[in-house]
């Protein structure tokens, strides 16, 4: 018997929106098949959705149910810190096929395995499957009872319904979803058990008139922007079951907590179904999302398809990524696979409105002395607005914690993508630069939708188009344009490339223009002496304790803030910009901007010496106005007096690299055995207050240090090669500094099975946030980066 359900809409407005949604959408479904289907739902332990607007949305959740208490504690379905988890993630995993993630559930005393393939073909952007492994650990008892659910939501037009085995209340043959939209077509999900599933003891009366063998399904209606609270949806579901349990043998004869925390068989018209099956120890059962006009898929194709997918991964990965002595081992590898998977895992589909203060206040100038207290009370008194709803593809930080698109962040993530799939990374900076609003703006940090909203604060859901963030899109836009330039790359790649870059040309163009006018910092009125009267920039949105637009929230800064301060890493940022438009302009033969930009990258770089460099204390340093209204220099010795370097913008025969090495190689100031600290350990504010950017070490700037060392050390024929010496100091540091790094990252990760945000630069412990496979995995780079000559040395010193 079917029961389907045509989801229209709860009111005729909703369905006229989400038919105009649905229609400009289609000129955009991805046409490579390969990556409309995906985990991209990357807040959830599993959640497959495809890259359309209110479309169909799956989830996974389970738990113990031995114990009431428990039941409720350990609840899964959203990812969450510190939440009795010994470790999860992806150990291998390539975003067109599909791959495997393992989850060490300590809590419920289960480990998860599961299996997803992706299988493309046909008109609707192919079938998928996924097989559910659950195996006891040792710790548990032999009769250990979990409960799973699984369910599929429409949020937006479709239809969507049961189709059963048998009858409605007790299903003995395979339970299917039938389903339909535009943009998919006809789908069928259907749900088979493994051989050798176990199922719970009758020990209630309340089941002598119930199978034992029972798949429970359970249907709703749920208003579409609510359609992610599955697991709040679920609950109801068992409340009622709960209840009616109460009522009937109340509670000194309450039925075990399987047999309580059940939903109900109730099979309706709706736009959310629930299927949930109950097991006793070690599980097996395969969810196989069948596409009407795509591949067939059964479970013998899927146990081939797993096989498959693995082979094609580790051989791509030893092509790709290979880590490179000395980390040429099976643990190295093993710890680099499972980073790039988790970092590729981690890439979402976000579709939703965000809130935007658009009032443009005079005091977001930040012009006069004070300017912090008069922002902060222009954003006290104004109204944010929702922007209307856009989409997204991106890479994430950490999936428990900052599960959604952040701009700086993307950049790095980028980094081991571009290698691994070019093409992906081209959707996902195309995805970026479609954000971006008329005045060149795209906002820092992408919180599209309810549900990306109820993982942050209130007071950090509001963007303003007058907050900047640091440019790293550049760093993948240089790597792409250089790829078109390298020969040794096939000319179909580099025609893509090309296409692909050109028609992104005049939003780079529009988003650098953005950065110039917006964060300009003042030269003239001070009287300052430099080369260029228009090259000094500083970031809005300062307070005394912050720069957050920055991303090096709580770096020590000038004090007080100052309208006449230049910060020496946004000057740094726009010159990547400069040279990356300088490389793209070159590869486009525009011969014009290529004398523009090039005259803009010459003027930065002059103007680094000149605002920036102190001779005293021998580094770049952040400059203000004191109070004679002259120009001065505040050095807080770290990762801002790195940049220049960094960022390879400095002639590698500049007379200011030795005393940047030894700044970043001093054991009394930079350096530790686990990598580059964020600041000094001579500074006075080293370790204090938030201690964010203020002594922990970061693998995002450990990264840019460990390639600038590698590319100055390497340069040997240019014209304005460092000298020998330098460059052998360059080489000694870099294979220092990425033995240390990599094998920190990798301890951490077998001690904890985690990767962290940030490490700790006194016992190498990763800390704060947990599961942070975004810009940590460029220690998957960092492998896979040249042993330099003479570094066997090193490593035997090491």
């Amino acid at each position: 018997m079917r029961v389907q359900g045509v989801v229209l809409s709860f009111l005729q407005s909703t369905v006229l929106v989400a038919a105009q949604e649905a229609q400009s959408i289609l000129g955009s479904v991805p046409s490579n098949d390969s990556l409309l289907w995906g985990p991209y739902r990357p807040n959830l332990y599993f959640g497959v959705r495809p890259r359309i607007p209110k479309s169909l949305l799956t989830g996974l959740m389970w738990t113990n149910v031995d114990d009431f208490a428990k039941a409720q504690e350990n609840f899964r379905h959203t990812c969450e810190q510190h939440a009795g988890m010994a470790g999860y993630g992806w150990e291998e995993y390539d975003t067109r096929h599909g791959g495997r993630e393992v989850i060490h559930d300590a809590g419920n005393k289960i480990d998860l395995t599961i299996d997803f393939v992706k299988m493309p073909g046909g008109s609707n952007g192919g079938s998928w499957a996924a097989r559910v492994k659950g195996s006891r650990q040792a710790d548990a008892p032999p009769n250990l009872v979990t409960t799973v659910l699984f369910y599929a939501g429409m949020e937006g037009i479709g239809e969507l319904g049961f189709t059963h085995g048998s009858d409605t209340n007790g299903v003995s043959g395979p339970v299917t979803i039938h389903g339909s939209t535009t943009e998919l077509g006809d789908f069928d999900i259907e749900f088979i058990d493994g051989p050798d599933n176990r199922l719970p003891y009758k020990v209630h009366p309340s089941w002598d008139d119930k199978p034992l063998d029972v798949t429970l399904t359970q249907s709703f209606m749920v208003p579409p922007d609510q359609m992610w609270r599955s697991k709040e949806i679920a609950w109801s579901g068992f409340k009622q079951t709960i209840d009616e349990l109460v009522k009937e043998y109340s509670q000194d004869n309450m039925a075990p907590p399987w047999q309580a925390f059940t939903i109900q068989n109730d099979v309706r018209p709706g736009n959310m179904h629930i299927v949930q099956k109950v097991f006793v120890g070690n599980f097996e059962f395969d969810v196989l999302f069948k596409s009407a006009s795509g591949p067939e898929v059964s479970q013998e194709t899927l146990s081939e398809a797993v096989t498959s997918v693995s082979e094609s991964f580790k051989k791509k990965f030893g092509e790709v990524f290979q880590p490179a002595k000395p980390f040429d081992d099976d643990d190295y590898r093993a710890c680099s696979e499972s980073m790039l998977s988790n970092l590729a895992g981690g890439i979402g589909y976000f579709y939703g409105d965000s809130l935007v203060d658009r009032s443009y206040a005079s005091e977001y100038d930040e012009e006069d002395e004070g300017f912090w207290e008069a922002a902060a009370e222009a954003r006290s008194r104004n109204e944010p607005r929702q922007d209307p709803a856009a989409e997204l593809y991106t890479a994430i930080p950490s999936r428990p914690f900052f599960p959604r698109g952040f701009l700086w962040d993307e950049g790095f993530h980028l980094i081991p993508i571009v290698e691994w799939d070019t093409d992906l990374a081209l959707q996902i900076i195309e995805s970026w630069f479609k954000l971006m609003d008329e005045d060149g703006w795209i906002a820092r940090e992408q919180i599209l939708g309810p549900e990306a909203r109820s993982k942050v604060p209130a007071e950090f859901q509001v963007q303003y188009p007058h907050y900047a963030n640091p440019t790293t899109l550049f760093l993948i836009v240089e790597a792409l344009s250089n790829k078109v330039l390298d020969k040794s790359v096939s000319s179909s790649e580099r025609s893509n490339i090309k296409t692909r870059l050109e028609t992104l040309y005049p939003r780079l163009q529009k988003h650098y223009e953005w950065y110039r006018r917006t964060q300009a910092g003042d030269i003239k009125s001070y009287d300052r002496e430099a080369f260029s009267t228009k090259e000094g920039y500083r970031w809005r949105g300062r307070t005394p304790r912050h720069i957050l637009p920055s991303g090096l929230d709580d770096y020590p800064r000038a004090q007080p803030p100052h309208p006449g301060e230049l910060h020496l890493d946004l000057l740094s940022w726009i010159g990547l910009m400069s040279r990356s438009l300088v490389t793209i302009s070159t590869m486009l033969d525009n011969k014009d901007d290529v004398q523009t930009y090039t005259k803009h990258l010459t003027a930065i770089i002059r103007n680094l010496d000149d605002l920036h460099w102190s001779s005293h204390q021998k580094a770049y340093c952040d400059a203000t106005i004191d109070d004679y209204d002259e120009h001065m220099l505040v050095c807080h010795k770290g990762y801002i007096s790195l940049f220049p370097l960094m960022l390879d913008l400095l002639p590698h025969d500049h007379k200011n690299i030795p005393a940047i090495i030894d700044l970043l190689a001093d054991p009394d100031q930079l350096w530790s055995p686990f990598g580059i600290r964020s600041l000094s350990k001579k500074d006075e504010l080293y370790g204090t207050d938030e201690n964010y950017w203020r002594s922990p070490v970061w693998m995002n700037m450990n990264y840019l240090i460990v390639k600038s060392l590698h590319t100055l050390a390497s340069d040997e024929t240019s014209p304005n090669a460092a000298s020998k010496k330098t460059r052998e100091r360059a080489a000694k540091t870099y294979s220092e500094l990425r033995k240390n790094l990599v094998n920190n990252v990798m301890k951490q990760w077998k001690e904890t099975g985690f990767a962290w945000e940030q490490y700790n630069p006194e016992t190498g412990a990763g800390q704060r946030t947990q599961h942070f496979t975004g810009w940590t995995s460029l220690v998957v780079s960092i492998m896979a980066m040249d042993d330099l000559p003479g570094s066997a040395k090193v490593h035997e010193e090491l």
